[in-house]
């Protein structure tokens, strides 16, 4: 305890002003003197918020910006400095990993948050001045160390404590650090480290926040804006409708969170409703590129290389025109200017009317299109303050609502819903909704983007009065049956048919919009639907009082076979010319087909009869010819298998005659069977 509040001596009696962690000159207002008002914010759907610091300024000036570690990426790469009268703004901060390194590289080290013995032990050789206790002057050396001397405490117990060694003109001299009431270094440089520890020290004091310091040199007055984008909370959005009102009355409230460090104090606020695309980048800790280690090339010998032949010189393009930064600001500026002549990067919109409700006004937010989404600015400035949250009107209009009840066919009974117009002329986001009717609350629904003129569907109970059931048949019929090219081409029809019976045990007769399912490939046969959804049918069906009402939703589905004719055997065809799905003429030329693919296959049986003749005899044949050789043709025996020999090639020759008929006869059946099929066009 002891050293740390001589430490704490030390670094109040430095006489050195703060060091500024950037680039500005002696005479720029620094941030803590003047800070940039916080005049815009807009809230995106997707995470982000746009900030928009302005105002007006004379000569030089700078500007610290705090953020969070976890938005200073998004910071860096969305800042934008406008400033028509600095030709070289800048932008300076304290990257991670260089904290340390800084601290360390100077001649005081508190990187590590050192005590006073570890302080001066690394200031060996140092010239300083030091004050002790019950000492009349300072004493004046070269700091030569520090050692530790055992020190008894209790009867058990020892404790070793630092003393102060220093090379006076008087010789070497010790003091004990609990003496010492002040040092002071010789050395201005180790006096302007100490500051600078300490300024960095300060500054990054809080592990979650970072400065960038925007430095803007101009030497007029002119007006300024400073703008980025960081993370924050989305934007939520809660709705109400009152079906009970004499026109049915919609009004929106925009839920805002203040996250940020930043109180709001009579900011512009808009809300846009979209989708951007946004990523992160780690543009904030620095990047090293790994480089190959090359030997000196004084050392070693040349290895021989090969050279590629030259490539005709082509003649050079024009120069690109050369920008500087502060051109390209101040064309992006104009572009962006709006009509009072302030920089903006969304565009303002017209006031739309305010609606009177329950006798009073409600200023409601006014819309616009920015660059693909939907903006709404509050009209009046905004007073939040940091980590609050608010409420703001979003929109309030008279709508087109129609009550209504919505079956999807699942469930036992049809929810309570209303049909509704979006007329307010603005594009609204998805969200909630609390719906009134008569008075008192009635549901919560839910609803996805909502366009200009859009109608949309929405429910928020159940009607306990109306009961609901469906049943499914299914049927399967030929359509259609084609041959061509020796393809028959068979398309069923699978018709679906869906039956909805309603009960309205109710004494009043109620509207109902039945939304049945698309299924893919199926066309609706009837009834016509009073209206589509990319997944739907919807029919208006209208329910009497004590009643119960049929819907039957008849869906037809084709399906497609393709038969080679040539392919089939004789069954499956006499399969088909017997069905009698297939018209009368099809099945007719399906018989003569039949026949004809039977002659084939008389034929080709034929062919195999008298091959297997033929090779037969031709198997007698060889063996008599072996026991021809084993008995000689002189023999008797040999003289009996000459005879056999010779009636056996006369046998021969005949069935190859026949063979050779029965394969004409073959092949004259399947020419006439598949010029039969070929040209068969029904």
């Amino acid at each position: 305890m002891k050293n740390k509040s001589l430490l704490i001596l030390l670094l109040c009696i430095v006489t050195s002003g703060l060091f500024a962690q950037g680039i500005r000159d002696n005479n720029q207002t620094t941030a803590e003197e003047n800070q940039l008002p916080l005049r815009r914010v807009v809230i995106l759907t997707s995470g982000l918020s746009y900030y928009e610091h302005s105002d007006s300024v004379n000569g030089p000036v700078a500007y610290n910006l705090p953020f969070r570690l976890n938005t200073i990426n998004d910071a860096l790469k969305t800042l934008i400095i406008n400033d028509p009268a600095s030709a070289n703004p800048s932008v300076a901060y304290q990257s991670e990993r260089t904290l340390v390194e800084t601290l360390r590289s100077l001649s005081i080290d508190l990187s590590d948050s050192p005590d006073m013995a570890t302080i001066l032990s690394r200031l060996r050789g140092v010239e300083a001045e030091i004050t002790v206790k019950n000492a009349t002057t300072a004493f004046t050396g070269r700091i030569v160390g520090i050692e530790y001397r055992q020190v008894s405490g209790s009867m058990f117990t020892e404790t070793r404590q630092p003393w102060l060694t220093i090379n006076t003109r008087e010789g070497i001299r010790s003091f004990h650090l609990e003496d010492l009431m002040s040092i002071k270094f010789s050395d201005p440089a180790i006096e302007r480290d100490l500051n600078r520890s300490l300024d960095i020290i300060a500054a990054s004091r809080n592990s979650f926040t970072r400065q960038l310091l925007v430095n803007l040199p101009g030497t007029t007055r002119r007006n300024v804006s400073i703008s980025y984008v960081i993370p924050s909370p989305v934007w939520k959005v809660s709705y109400r409708l009152d079906l009970g009102a004499q026109t049915p009355l919609f009004q929106g409230w925009a839920i805002i969170d203040n996250d940020s460090d930043t109180d709001w104090n009579n900011v512009e606020l808009s809300l846009v409703a979209g989708r951007p695309a946004s990523f992160i980048q780690e543009l904030y800790p620095p990047y090293y590129v790994r480089r190959p280690v090359l030997p000196l090339a004084i050392a070693g010998t040349v290895e021989g290389v090969t050279h590629d032949r030259a490539v005709p010189t082509v003649a050079p393009s024009p120069a690109p025109v050369v920008r500087t930064q502060n051109d390209m600001m101040r064309a992006e500026s104009l572009m962006m200017e709006t009509e009072d002549n302030s920089w903006s990067g969304l565009g303002y919109s017209p006031e739309g009317p305010a609606y009177n409700l329950g006798g009073g006004t409600v200023q409601t937010a006014s819309g616009s299109d920015a660059g693909g989404q939907f903006e709404f600015t509050i009209r009046n400035p905004v007073n939040l303050n940091r980590r609050m949250s608010a409420m703001f009107p979003l929109v309030e209009s008279a709508i087109d609502a129609r009550s209504t009840l919505i079956y999807n066919g699942s469930g036992r009974f049809p929810r309570i819903g209303a049909e509704i117009t979006n007329t307010s002329g603005m594009k609204l986001p998805a969200g909630p909704i609390t719906v009134y009717d008569g008075g008192v609350y009635a549901g919560d629904a839910l609803i996805e983007f909502w366009n200009e003129n859009e109608k949309r569907l929405i429910s928020f109970g159940e009607d306990l009065s109306v009961t609901a059931s469906r049943n499914d048949t299914s049927t399967r019929f030929v359509s259609t049956v084609r041959v061509s090219g020796g393809i028959m081409t068979i398309t069923r029809d699978l018709t679906h048919i869906r039956t909805y019976t309603f009960i309205n045990s109710s004494s009043a007769s109620k509207q109902l919009i039945v939304e049945h399912t698309k299924t893919a490939q199926t066309n609706l046969v009837s009834p016509p639907s009073d209206d589509d959804t990319t997944s739907a049918y919807r029919f208006n069906v209208t329910l009497p009082a004590n009643q119960s009402t049929v819907l039957t939703v008849n869906e037809r589905r084709p399906i497609q076979e393709t038969i080679v004719l040539l392919n089939q055997r004789p069954d499956i065809l006499l399969s088909y010319s017997t069905n009698q799905e297939i018209p009368a003429n099809v099945r007719q030329a399906l018989t003569r087909a039949v026949e004809l693919r039977r002659a084939v296959d008389t034929a080709d049986a034929s062919v195999r009869d008298i091959e297997a003749q033929r090779n037969r005899l031709i198997s007698d044949q060889d063996r008599i010819r072996r026991n021809l050789e084993a008995a000689g043709n002189q023999t008797p025996q040999g003289q009996e298998y000459l005879r056999r020999l010779v009636s056996l090639d006369s046998e021969i020759d005949t069935m190859a005659a026949n063979l050779q008929n029965a394969n004409n006869t073959a092949r004259a059946a399947r020419t006439a069977y598949e010029n039969y099929i070929n040209t068969l066009s029904l």
